[in-house]
Parts: structure tokens; C-alpha cells; sequence
């Protein structure tokens, strides 16, 4: 097929709707292309994917943000340690740590020209720890109820803490807390929907640097410049296409030819081809989600601690890392002196099958056969895992029977806890090692996927929570990783590579938290 059957072949398709068929981008444009689409313009709806993250991160704006910190190759990575105003330009915190201050940007509009007020700041807060989903997230930095947003003034509000938190600071940054016009919304609002949730995951309030011009959810979302905006440095683009295109290889195409400038979430198997394309780069980053070999604890056989530790020794780690992700992420297993206290970190396993096979007979647990779930919306990591695991527990005397569930559905059953063995990821979107133990391996919710319970873990995991001691916190925080590779609840093989591939002339590309797109720094030429 030669480029001009492409085209044709492409635009008759509703691939590269106009303006976006025929040529390359315009300048000041940028035509995305990613597998899967956005289902919400929210931040926090009930069902929200990822994807929808690209709307709101770029629609609304929230009081602080995260700073850039320069790889070295043309590229940046969000830095945790670095917060920045966004909607706000100031902020203070009180000496005894239990009030923040903040102040908005004067003359910050929504998009519709409305004035930003601290009235429609909390409102906004207000709406966050209203939601079980919101107020989950804000609990981790003691926010939990709307009395605690208390407007001063026009452009000033302030958080009132039970106890001082670290957190708290780090949660205004996140994606939940968008600030939204309240005016608009609660139009929208009824009795039993006071802030106006199903109306919100249907269309956009906000004021950030993008407003939405078009929008299709699941197929398409055009964003043109707000030139209003007043929380940050204007963007370089003027307009962008986020077009939803499945086929790989059509993606691919696009790209290759010039007819998109971005290809989201490149599949570990493509990025060595992609890369070598004339006029082509890939900007891959390990990230901070991670993925692994999850066992129920509290159920048998892995509610024995040598059953887990022998699966652990018995994994082929290096060959799941090159089937399944071609090399592309950070492993998990082996060891990292230089570690320290960050975690997730390599936790000591090696592949060992004569310390497996010693470590089943000393388990007491003879020839065993046990299901092995994972998500087809993961097939193509999880299955080669899958199938290697298989593989390496037969020698152990497990029989495994791999379970493939529709996707979608996975999520339901950790939550109910009743899949005992299964590949599963997940993300901590703030950094501190306890943040991610009390999440990942403590509590009853879906996402302590081990069923973990330790009395001493757990008493290690509320201590530090408002711990002010540093070397009172780095001593549990010790303990606690001890605890993590001694006890296996989960087997953390690796963080995945986020690998975004685009055209050579496309410059400014970050890596958010989030792993989708912030379209404000980027630019074209």
C-alpha cells in the first residue's frame, strides 16, 4: 500500500477525520493516537478508566501540581519532592502543621469566563471526600470532611487537619481534586445527585490550559488552547486530536508516514521497530506502577509461608521479563544494595529451583494443584508469565491451571477475594514506602491483593503514619520491608516501561504519575 491508498484507505475508515486526513499537522497541532479511549470527562466517577485522566488532567485545573525534572534527553519525569502552584499561587502551613493556606491566582477564569472563587474551590474539595472514591484518596492526608475547606475570602481558603500530614499537601496535586465551576455544575445538580456526578462524567467544567472543542467519547476528544489560562506558562499548541485507533499496526502507519505526531502506550514488542523508523523517537520511562504474582494468604496452600517462598524461588524471572516485556521496565527480583528505604524494591528471590523444591518439602504440602488467574485485558504480559510459571511449578510438584478472565472482570473477584493465585498490577501515586504498605499490604479492601495480616506489620503501619521521629520512621519503615520479603504475601517482579513513541520533531514530552499525556508542555518544531 503506498501512502496515498493509506491516506485514502485510512480517511475512508474514519481514522484521520478532517481537518487531520490528508497531510501532515499544521503547525501549532498535534494529532494522538492511543488503543483505547476516554469514558468520562470526570476525575473520579464510578467505572472511570485511565484514559480519562488525559481529559481532565488537561481541562481542570487543581490548586498545586508536581514539578518537571529534566532525564537528560530531551525529555522529564514529574518529580514528588517538588510541588508548585498551580491554581494557587501561594500557599503557608501553620507552625503547629494543622492549617493550610492557599491563595488563587487573581483574574483565573473558567473556560465559559466565569471567575475562579474560593466558593467554587470548595465546592470542589467538598465534592472529593462527598464520594466514597474521593474521600478514600483524601483520607490518606486526613481530608475527610467538607467542614474543613473553609473560604476566607474571594481568592483565599483553608484546610483545617485533625493532626499535621505529610500527605495532605501531595493529595491537592493528584487527579481527583479538579477544580470545577460550581455555578455551572450545580445547575446540573439534582436531590439525589448534589454535585452533579452524572452530569460531570458527561461534559467538562473547568478552566485549565485546554478547553474541549469536540468530543466523542471512546472514539475522539479535540482540545484548543484556553489563551485565558493563568496557572501556568501558555502552551505551545493550539489544538490537538486524540483520535482512538485499535489496530497497532495502523497506528504504526500513521506515524511512520507522518499523519499523527503520537502513538500512546506502545506494546513492549513494538518499540525496537518503531524506533528504528525514519524520523521517529521513543521516550520510554519505568514507572511507578508495578506488576506481580499476587497469592491469597488466607487461603491454602498459600496461607503457607514456605509454599510462597518456594514459588518465589522456583519463577523464571529473567525469561517472563523477556517474553512478556521485551526488557522494557525495571525488575523486581535480585538484589539492589543501593536500595534503601524506597520501595518497591528488588526483594532479594532469585531463580533457585533446588532451594524450591527443598523449601515445598519442608512445607509439608505434597503435589497440589491450584487455578492461576489473569485479565485478557493483560493477555499479552500475562499470558507469556502465565505460561512460564506453568512451566516452573510443575518441577515443584504445583500443577497449575491457567484461568483467563474476560476483561474487566478481575477486579470484582480481588475485591470479593476469591481468586487465590494471579498476575495483577497496580500504582502508588505518592511516593512514601509507608503510603504504599498501608495501601498494598495492610487492611481489608481489593487492593491489599495478599490478604496480608501481621499484627506487628500492621502496628509498623499505623506508628508511621503521623510519625515526626525521622529515625523512628526509617527504623519501621526498615522493618517493614523485612517483613515484606521475609513473609511474600505478593511476588513483585518488575515496573513496567511506559514507552510513548512520536514524531521527531515533537519536543517537551514529561511523564506524568498518571502515565497519560500532559499536553501543556509539549510543542511541535
Amino acid at each position: 500500500m503506498n501512502r496515498r491508498q493509506f491516506l485514502a484507505a485510512a480517511a475512508a475508515a474514519g481514522l484521520l477525520p478532517a481537518p487531520f486526513a490528508r497531510a501532515a499537522t499544521p503547525a501549532g497541532q498535534l494529532r494522538v493516537l492511543s488503543e483505547a479511549g476516554p469514558n468520562s470527562f470526570d476525575s473520579f466517577s464510578p467505572g472511570l478508566n485511565r484514559q480519562s485522566i488525559q481529559i481532565s488532567w488537561n481541562v481542570y485545573d487543581r490548586l498545586l501540581r508536581f514539578g518537571w525534572k529534566d532525564r537528560g534527553d530531551g525529555t522529564a519525569t514529574f518529580d514528588y519532592y517538588a510541588l508548585e502552584g498551580e491554581l494557587a499561587e501561594s500557599w503557608t502551613v501553620s507552625d503547629d502543621g494543622r492549617a493550610i493556606t492557599l491563595v488563587l491566582r487573581e483574574g483565573a477564569t473558567f473556560h465559559d469566563g466565569a471567575p475562579v472563587t474560593a466558593a467554587d474551590v470548595k465546592w470542589s474539595l467538598d465534592r472529593v471526600v462527598s464520594s466514597p472514591i474521593g474521600k478514600a484518596q483524601f483520607a490518606s492526608g486526613s481530608m475527610t470532611d467538607p467542614a474543613q475547606f473553609v473560604v476566607l475570602d474571594a481568592r483565599t481558603i483553608r484546610i483545617d487537619l485533625p493532626q499535621p500530614d505529610r500527605f495532605a499537601l501531595p493529595n491537592l496535586a493528584l487527579t481527583y481534586p479538579i477544580i470545577v465551576n460550581s455555578e455551572l455544575a450545580r445547575r446540573h445538580a439534582t436531590a439525589d445527585d448534589p454535585f452533579a456526578m452524572k452530569w460531570l462524567q458527561a461534559n467538562p467544567a473547568g478552566g485549565g490550559a485546554f478547553r474541549v472543542a469536540e468530543a466523542t467519547l471512546g472514539e475522539r476528544v479535540v482540545f484548543e488552547r484556553f489563551d485565558a489560562w493563568r496557572s501556568g506558562p501558555r502552551p505551545a499548541l493550539e489544538r490537538v486530536l486524540w483520535q482512538v485507533v485499535p489496530e497497532a499496526e495502523t497506528r504504526i502507519a500513521a506515524l511512520a508516514r507522518g499523519e499523527a505526531d503520537v502513538m500512546q502506550d506502545v506494546a513492549p514488542r513494538d518499540v525496537a521497530r518503531i524506533a528504528a523508523l525514519d524520523g521517529v523517537k521513543v521516550a520510554g520511562v519505568p514507572t511507578q506502577a508495578f506488576q506481580f504474582i499476587g497469592m491469597n494468604t488466607q487461603t491454602a496452600p498459600f496461607d503457607n509461608p514456605k509454599v510462597r517462598a518456594a514459588i518465589a524461588a522456583a519463577l523464571p524471572y529473567d525469561a517472563m521479563f523477556a517474553a512478556a516485556l521485551h526488557g522494557r521496565g525495571q525488575p523486581l527480583w535480585g538484589d539492589d544494595p543501593a536500595a534503601g528505604l524506597r520501595f518497591p524494591q528488588p526483594m532479594g528471590y532469585v531463580t533457585d529451583l533446588d532451594r524450591a523444591r527443598a523449601l515445598m518439602a519442608e512445607s509439608g504440602v505434597g503435589p497440589v494443584t491450584v487455578p492461576f488467574a489473569f485479565d485478557l485485558g493483560q493477555a499479552a504480559v500475562a499470558e507469556p508469565v502465565a505460561i512460564l510459571l506453568q512451566e516452573a511449578l510443575a518441577q515443584i510438584g504445583i500443577t497449575v491451571e491457567i484461568e483467563k478472565v474476560p476483561a474487566g472482570q478481575l477486579g470484582t473477584r480481588l475485591q470479593e477475594k476469591t481468586v487465590p493465585f494471579f498476575f495483577e498490577g497496580s500504582i502508588a501515586f505518592l511516593a512514601d514506602p509507608d503510603y504504599f504498605f498501608r495501601i498494598f499490604y495492610n487492611g481489608e479492601t481489593r487492593w491489599n491483593f495478599g490478604s496480608y495480616r501481621n499484627a506487628e506489620f500492621a502496628t509498623l503501619v499505623e506508628r508511621t503514619r503521623h510519625e515526626t521521629d525521622r529515625a523512628a520512621y526509617e527504623a519501621d519503615v526498615a522493618r517493614m520491608i523485612a517483613l515484606a520479603k521475609q513473609d511474600l504475601p505478593l511476588i513483585l517482579l518488575w515496573h513496567p516501561t511506559l514507552d510513548v513513541a512520536m514524531r521527531a520533531d515533537v519536543t517537551g514530552y514529561g511523564f506524568a504519575f498518571h502515565r497519560m499525556l500532559d499536553l501543556r508542555p509539549l510543542a511541535r518544531g
